[in-house]
């Protein structure tokens, strides 16, 4: 009966998210879905993100969290269009809530959508929300033993970041570690090295962003 369940819950959400991929394909939107335990600056990373982007691309954001809207606060103070969603106690944005908002968007108008879902390293993974890529941000405080007791997460992932960089010096943390493990639970994934507060590596993360978003407007 368990199996059951899941399985008639990720149907609706699939249906949900094919419409919205179709949506965003329609419109050549580039779409990634950002994912991370909390605390890791998934929030900090969009900021100097958007920043890096400047006015070469249009972008907006949907903001996830169980309660408040204080993140997506600091994003609108840069000006940028972003719509909260409350999950009131919810661990995992789904393609459902996504679709309920894109009406508040000009799609035809945005080049790049990030949703930033509730921070936690189990349900987010399981969810398509008709992105194109999906992304988790690890950082260094959380220690090397995030990726093999997650594999989930990190497995269905295009692209992992490791953040706080510049803490380094002052944690318990294996860079090569954590590359190893990664490449052992997911090959194809991409690496990201970075320090979203110090800006050290952030050239390398903006880079993929707007090469993706040249492959997707070639669709």
């Amino acid at each position: 009966m368990k199996i059951k369940l899941e399985a008639d819950v990720l149907k609706d959400n699939n249906l949900a998210a094919n419409y919205n991929r179709e949506t965003f394909n329609r419109n050549k939107t580039l779409v990634i879905n950002i994912m991370s335990s909390p605390g890791a600056g998934k929030t900090t990373l969009l900021e100097e993100t958007i920043k890096a982007l400047g006015n070469d691309f249009t972008a907006a954001v949907i903001e996830g969290d169980l309660a408040t809207d204080r993140d997506a606060e600091r994003l609108r103070s840069l000006g940028v269009k972003t719509t909260q969603i409350n999950t009131v106690g919810g661990c995992h944005l789904d393609a459902r809530m996504i679709a309920k908002v894109l009406p508040e968007f000009e799609l035809e108008d945005i080049d790049i959508l990030f949703i930033e879902n509730i921070g936690n390293l189990v349900c987010p993974s399981g969810y398509d929300l008709g992105q194109d890529y999906k992304v988790v941000v690890l950082s260094v405080p959380e220690g090397n033993d995030k990726i093999p007791k997650y594999p989930v997460m990190f497995r269905r992932t295009d692209l992992t970041i490791i953040n706080k960089v510049d803490l380094l010096p002052y944690v318990s943390f294996n860079v090569e570690e954590a590359k190893q493990d990664l490449e052992s639970i997911n090959p194809a994934a991409k690496l990201k090295v970075l320090s979203a507060k110090t800006g050290e590596g952030l050239e390398g993360w903006v880079n993929w962003i707007k090469e993706a978003h040249s492959q997707c407007t070639k669709h």
